[in-house]
Parts: C-alpha cells; sequence; structure tokens
C-alpha cells in the first residue's frame, strides 16, 4: 500500500474534522452550549450526530474482521448494536431528556436525592468511557501502521491529540457540527467502496480464493454460537446500549421529548442502512482474502481489501476513502466519550466552569492514551462488546429502574451498581485466570451479562425494598416529570 495514500486521508480528515470543529466554537458561548448544545439540536442533526460517535471501530472495522473470522455467527454483533436504540426509544430517550439534567450523575443524584449516589455514577461513567475510548486508539494505531508504515503509537496520539483540541475548544455545540459530518463521511467510505467491488466481482474479475462451500460453511451459521453465548451477547448489547455515557448525553441536547425520540427512530434508520456495508465487506473478504483471517489481522480487512480486488489507481482511491472514514470513526467516537468524561468531570470536580470543561477535555483524552499505548488490541468488536456488558450491569439497571420503578432508593442503586461493577470487572480482568483453572467456566466468564445484569437487578430490587424509609420525597413529582409529555405539563 502506498503510505501517501495513507497521509493524504488522514491529513485531510484531521483538517476537516478541525475546521468544522473551531466554526462550532464561533456559536459556542455559554456553559449550555459546552455541555448540550443549548439544547436546541434538531432531530436530524442529533441523529447524525450519534450515528457518527456510535459507530466506532468496532462497527467500522471490527464487525467486518470478526465476520471474516466467524461467518455469519458475527452477525449477532451489528443486529444487537442496531436493535439497542430500540430499548433506547422505547424505555430511556424521552425520559430521560424531560429529567432536565446535563449529565447521568446529574440524573441519579435528581432521581435519588443522594450525592453517593452521584459519586457512583460519576465513577462508572468514568471508567465505562476510558474503557471505551482505549479501542478507538488501539484502531487508530492498527490504521495508521498498516497505511503509512509509522509506529503505532502515532495513531493513538494523533487521535487524542485532534479530539482534545477540538472538544476543549467548541464543547458538545462544536462537537454535534464535526459528528454528524463524520457519519456521512463513515458511511459513504464504506457504501461506495462495497458498490464499486461487488461491481468488478460481477464482471468477473478477481476470481475467489475460496469456493463458497469452503468461504460460507454451514458450520459458521449462528448455530455456531452456542446458545448461553447468544443469549449473553444480545443481553450485552441491547441493555448495554442504554447506558453509555456519550450516548445517553445527546439526548440531552433535544429541545424536548418528542424530539428525542425522533431523534431515536432515525437513528435506527440510519444504524439499519450502515451496517449493510461493514457485513458485505466481511463477507467479500470470506471469498478474496482467507489469509488475513488471523486474530489481531483480521481488523484490517476494510483497510486492504480494496486495492487487493482492483489494483490500480481505482483500488487506490477506494482505499483513500476507507482510510478515511476508519480516522473519521476513531475522532468521532473518542470526542463523544470526551464530551461525556469532561462534563462529568468538571461539574463533580472543576466546579462546571467552562474552564473545568477544557481542563477535564484534556485530562479524559490522555488517560486512555497511556492504557492503549501499553496494550495491544485483540480483536476490536470484542473488546467493545466486553465494555457492552459492563454498562448492561452498572448503569442500565439504575437508569431502567429509577425511569420505571417508583421504589428505588439510593442505597438499592449505589448497591446494584457496585455488584454489577464488581462481577462484570472480575468476569473481563480476571476471566482468562479464572478459565485456566477451571476451564467449564470459560462460556460465563468470556461473555458474563447473562448473569451478571439479573444479578445486579436484583441485589437493587431487595436492598430497596428493605430500605423503604429511604424512598425519595420527590419521587412522585420527579417522575411525573419524566412521564407527562411538556405541552401537557404547560
Amino acid at each position: 500500500m502506498n503510505p501517501a495514500i495513507g497521509y493524504t486521508a488522514i491529513v485531510a480528515v484531521a483538517l476537516a474534522s478541525a475546521l468544522i470543529g473551531f466554526y462550532g466554537l464561533r456559536v459556542s458561548r455559554t456553559t449550555s452550549d459546552f455541555y448540550v448544545a443549548s439544547r436546541r439540536v434538531r432531530p436530524w442533526w442529533n441523529a447524525s450526530a450519534i450515528g457518527g460517535e456510535y459507530l466506532s471501530a468496532a462497527s467500522f472495522l471490527g464487525i467486518a474482521g470478526l465476520i471474516l473470522l466467524t461467518g455469519s455467527a458475527a452477525l449477532w454483533f451489528p443486529i444487537g448494536y442496531t436493535a439497542g436504540y430500540l430499548m433506547l426509544l422505547l424505555f430511556v430517550a424521552a425520559p430521560l431528556r424531560r429529567s432536565g439534567a446535563y449529565t447521568i450523575p446529574d440524573f441519579t443524584e435528581a432521581r435519588l436525592e443522594s450525592r453517593w449516589a452521584r459519586r457512583v455514577t460519576s465513577l462508572l461513567v468514568i471508567v465505562i468511557g476510558w474503557f471505551y475510548i482505549v479501542p478507538q486508539l488501539q484502531g487508530a494505531a492498527l490504521t495508521v501502521r498498516i497505511t503509512t508504515g509509522l509506529p503505532s503509537w502515532v495513531g493513538s496520539l494523533a487521535v487524542a491529540v485532534i479530539v482534545a483540541v477540538v472538544v476543549a475548544a467548541g464543547g458538545m455545540r462544536s462537537i454535534t457540527f464535526v459528528q454528524a459530518f463524520q457519519f456521512w463521511l463513515k458511511l459513504t467510505a464504506l457504501a461506495v467502496p462495497v458498490v464499486v467491488l461487488l461491481l468488478a466481482i460481477g464482471g468477473g474479475d478477481p476470481p475467489a480464493q475460496l469456493t463458497r462451500a469452503d468461504a460460507f460453511p454451514a458450520a459458521a451459521g449462528p448455530g455456531s454460537l452456542d446458545v448461553y453465548r447468544t443469549v449473553s451477547l444480545m443481553v450485552a448489547l441491547l441493555l448495554g446500549t442504554l447506558g453509555l455515557p456519550h450516548v445517553l448525553v445527546r439526548f440531552y441536547t433535544n429541545p424536548d421529548g418528542v424530539a428525542a425520540r425522533r431523534t431515536t427512530v432515525i437513528v435506527l434508520v440510519l444504524l439499519s442502512v450502515f451496517y449493510l456495508f461493514p457485513t458485505a465487506f466481511g463477507f467479500l473478504g470470506r471469498a478474496f482474502a482467507p489469509d488475513i483471517a488471523q486474530p489481531g489481522q483480521a481488523d484490517a480487512l476494510v483497510l486492504v481489501l480494496p486495492d487487493r480486488l482492483i489494483p490500480g489507481p481505482v483500488g487506490q482511491l477506494l482505499t483513500a476513502l476507507v482510510i478515511a472514514g476508519a480516522f473519521a470513526a476513531f475522532l468521532s467516537t473518542s470526542s463523544g466519550l470526551v464530551v461525556s468524561l469532561a462534563g462529568v468531570i468538571s461539574q463533580d470536580l472543576l466546579g462546571g466552569s467552562v474552564r473545568g470543561f477544557r481542563i477535564a477535555a484534556v485530562a479524559s483524552s490522555f488517560v486512555p492514551l497511556v492504557v492503549a499505548l501499553a496494550t495491544e488490541s485483540t480483536g476490536l468488536a470484542g473488546s467493545v462488546g466486553l465494555v457492552f456488558a459492563f454498562t448492561a450491569s452498572t448503569l442500565c439497571p439504575m437508569l431502567i429502574l429509577g425511569i420505571w420503578w417508583r421504589g428505588l432508593t439510593a442505597r438499592g442503586a449505589i448497591a446494584g451498581m457496585t455488584t454489577g461493577a464488581v462481577l462484570s470487572g472480575a468476569a473481563i480482568l480476571g476471566g482468562a485466570s479464572i478459565s485456566a483453572l477451571v476451564p467449564e467456566v470459560r462460556p460465563f466468564l468470556e461473555q458474563p451479562a447473562a448473569w451478571t445484569v439479573p444479578l445486579a437487578v436484583l441485589v437493587t430490587v431487595l436492598v430497596s425494598r428493605g430500605d423503604r424509609r429511604g424512598l425519595p420525597r420527590g419521587t412522585d413529582a420527579f417522575l411525573t416529570r419524566l412521564h407527562v409529555p411538556e405541552p401537557e405539563r404547560r
């Protein structure tokens, strides 16, 4: 691959993102602009921005790589990623917007009237955000190494610096413009190469390296995932979406609850269209690039396939487009995460000022950079899937019960979030060591959501029911605010 292609694509995306971000800086004047874009983002803009930040390295590179490795079994990932927004539409979007909060910890404190519940929520938001940023930086490292030949750390450092500068400069208002642009760039960067590759293959050139039966064996279908792993994965993806801080914070930017629901419907449509293309890349890779179907290499499929199937200028142009889309994926998701983290850290530790937001944005970018530089990715989609499992076991039960169950108390929420964090964290971080000693438990530790989420909910409910005196005094008024539409309240 010609390194000049990689340099050109990466620099072009970085410059475009910076210019759009600095345009947003011109209209970011108030504290509300920095935190929630003054709650004036319309559904189409917001849906595009959500798509920009949600479609991360795991979606752009990881899905295709996972399909290359496992075949149809990997289709559960795009299905779960998309269906998670249906759960958001049904249970969270409008009530969360009506809460009037700036961040998830704001919601927790307002609902439960507890500073301790807020502190636990803040800590979890920070941990989840940092866990989620690390795969983005690792994806950037992979992309830069494959496309330019530079050391891997250059890609991680470049993304961290660009994100820190853009977020600190303009906050949520600025990032909304950037992420909306980056979503449509990512969609174009996958859709155009897929269409061109399919047309080239339809013309009989190039020949497949594997027969259809070898590329798509019956054993590689969804049935090759056992029932437990499938159920646990879907629990993690469906419920984990409900607790992602960088996704939830975007609903605070809608004008009202109705706009929040419209935004979610549009997001469902955009995601459904987007995931057609990494899926197509994965299946094309099984037929035409089986030699890179190895852990650690499969995530590069989207980057190397166009030039392999269509050598020459056309293939190089397609490769440049894909590289641009991949870098946009790292920037947009990392930006959304840093905005959500900066809002939490600034409000809880730095007084909630614009200056505090900017300091927090820089810190939120460089802490995960250190982790990314010290570790290696074992698979982008799998890494992000574990973050979803952790989120589903911690923030999701608190949000769902806080919105829909009157009996939730601060002690119950703290107990449930702590239980989910300890159990899922132990499974994720210590799973390999435990599985080496007791191989029979490996599936339960590799995909822990099916048992960690029910246990977290059970602990939350039992502790809350035993703490009836701890029921917040303003519960009824707050729930009315969540569930009564704005026009009726007026």
